[in-house]
């Protein structure tokens, strides 16, 4: 069973992605100077209804196994030490641990 900051994370980026269109489309709107001061505050506050989730700060690379944040290989989305232990009993492909 996956951890519960790993199912947060997995449904903050199906929100972002399906939001991205249409927030960046506001974003646009909202900094372009040449348009009117009505519009730009219009398309601010239709960004202000937003959910929490459809921000993309929001997202946050944490490992699939542990959930862990930090030291993540992106590669493989593992933490280093959960990608030593995989690497370790072969069940990466294409990683060896080397020595020499």
């Amino acid at each position: 069973m996956p951890n519960a900051r790993v199912l947060r994370d997995i449904k903050a980026r199906n929100i972002v992605k399906a939001n991205e269109i249409l927030r960046k489309a506001y974003l646009y709107v909202a900094r372009n100077e040449t348009l009117s001061p009505q519009v730009r505050h219009q398309a601010q506050l239709q960004l202000n209804t937003f959910g929490k989730y459809t921000r993309p700060t929001t997202v946050k690379n944490r490992c699939t196994e542990s959930g862990r944040g930090r030291g993540i290989i992106s590669e493989f989305a593992l933490c280093r030490y959960q990608f030593r232990l995989k690497a370790l009993k072969l069940e990466l492909p294409g990683v060896r641990k080397a020595s020499w």
